[in-house]
């Protein structure tokens, strides 16, 4: 049986609905899986884990500074162990932003955290303007515009391949072993 850690941040709460639904899938075969979110963290006894993933959303093109403080403060025990980053972010939507030497965003975090991931992958994440507060709702719809992007204040796409979270979970259980 493999011990995996999931930590994330979720803003809105589809990093945290993906993050579960990876959780849900390891743990249905029969191993351990933990969920911490930024912000909500208790004690961490790392020593408990095989593998570690740390996992956060994007907005307006970066990630919260608590992503960057905890990937800082336990740089030492993510290294430790076999880790990986997935990144959540709507420009993903596009297949080729999928890759992860093609995501901006992505390769943003690498280069700004002082943890430096042996693993990362980019999920696409969600359009939900109905939720949005409207600066958020009116920031996003800005940056659509220039990107070819839904714009519609009505929508809801939610752009997420489930059966490749799945694929996420699997490989993070493989790095677990």
């Amino acid at each position: 049986m493999a011990s995996v850690l999931i930590v994330y941040y979720s803003r809105g709460g589809h990093t945290a609905k993906i993050t579960q639904a990876m959780a849900d899938h390891i743990r249905q075969q029969g191993n351990r899986c933990d969920v911490m979110q930024i912000g909500q963290l208790g004690e961490i006894n790392w020593g408990e884990y095989d593998c570690v993933a740390l996992g956060a959303c994007v907005l307006y093109g970066s990630y919260d500074k608590s992503v960057f403080a905890f990937a800082n403060q336990y740089q030492q025990q993510l290294s430790d162990k076999p880790n990986s980053f997935f990144s959540v972010n709507v420009v993903a939507r596009n297949p080729e932003k999928r890759i992860p030497e093609n995501n901006k965003y992505l390769q943003k975090f690498i280069e700004l955290s002082a943890w430096k991931p042996n693993d990362v992958k980019v999920i696409a994440g969600k359009v939900d303007y109905p939720s949005w507060r409207w600066y958020d709702r009116w920031m996003i719809q800005l940056i659509m515009k220039i990107t070819d992007g839904p714009t519609d204040p009505t929508s809801v796409i939610d752009y997420t391949d489930w059966d490749d979270v799945n694929v996420y979970a699997d490989h993070l259980l493989s790095l677990a072993k």
